[in-house]
């Protein structure tokens, strides 16, 4: 699924559900079809660089602490 081919309401929930900490990026995967790096172009183009930053740092901290995590 193309980036630019989302309407407004499936961006959002794919951001909300990314940026949760109790959806892993395989259901993301299920749901949406974007594969993990699919899902970090996406955030990094919608959130703020700062955001994005601080998002990437929490889901490799939960990776590091938990296997089968994000």
């Amino acid at each position: 699924m193309k980036h630019s081919m989302l309407d407004p309401a499936t961006l959002g929930e794919i951001i909300e559900m990314a940026l949760s900490d109790h959806d892993s990026f395989d259901a993301i995967r299920n749901l949406h079809g974007l594969g993990p790096d699919a899902v970090k172009t996406l955030m990094r183009q919608n959130l703020k660089s700062s955001s994005y930053r601080a998002w990437r740092r929490r889901v490799r901290a939960f990776s590091d602490r938990r296997e089968v995590y994000k």
